[in-house]
């Protein structure tokens, strides 16, 4: 599958965002509650903030096909939590629920992120931290380099602190 990306429009994609954002299979987002406004201002910070990007990912139609962030985590996210390296990028990303799931689309989404963020040179190493309790995310993390280094508490949950380097990913999706 090929996959193109485009800056989250907070007007525009708010609504959509919303639903994804919202549906009981995205409880890790941790946005269940939020309102259309609550959505809309999220990504209006995002958008504003030099530290933060959220894109979305295209399928070949054109039709909007996950959400995907990135962000410094020197200065967002994990700011004081980790030892920071030059060229760490963070990164979350969410396949929204469907009622006619594709064998191995979310397999697909993750290796175009990381393609994705390692098109920029200066990206050395990719750094997650989902919930201790994702553990789909977890296997996927691990199927594309990830390698989990330890738990660490965040104010908002207990988190997987996980690194995949671009030599971890090329050798993960050569495999």
């Amino acid at each position: 599958m090929t996959f193109t990306f485009r800056p989250v429009d907070p007007l525009k994609d708010a609504r959509l965002l919303h639903t994804w954002v919202t549906h009981p299979k995205a409880a890790f987002w941790m946005m269940r509650d939020a309102r259309p406004v609550d959505v809309e201002r999220a990504y209006m910070e995002i958008a504003a903030d030099e530290h933060h990007d959220a894109l979305l990912g295209l399928a070949e139609d054109g039709t909007p096909a996950f959400l995907m962030e990135r962000y410094d985590p020197a200065h967002r996210e994990l700011a004081g939590l980790y030892e920071a390296r030059p060229g760490d990028v963070g990164m979350h990303f969410l396949v929204p629920a469907t009622d006619t799931p594709v064998h191995g689309f979310t397999r697909s989404v993750i290796t175009a992120v990381m393609f994705h963020l390692f098109e920029d040179p200066s990206v050395r190493r990719i750094v997650v931290e989902p919930d201790v309790r994702n553990t789909a995310v977890h296997a996927l993390n691990a199927a594309v380099g990830f390698v989990a280094e330890r738990e660490i508490d965040k104010p908002e949950k207990r988190a997987l602190l996980s690194f995949c380097t671009r030599e971890q990913f090329e050798k993960a999706v050569a495999a």
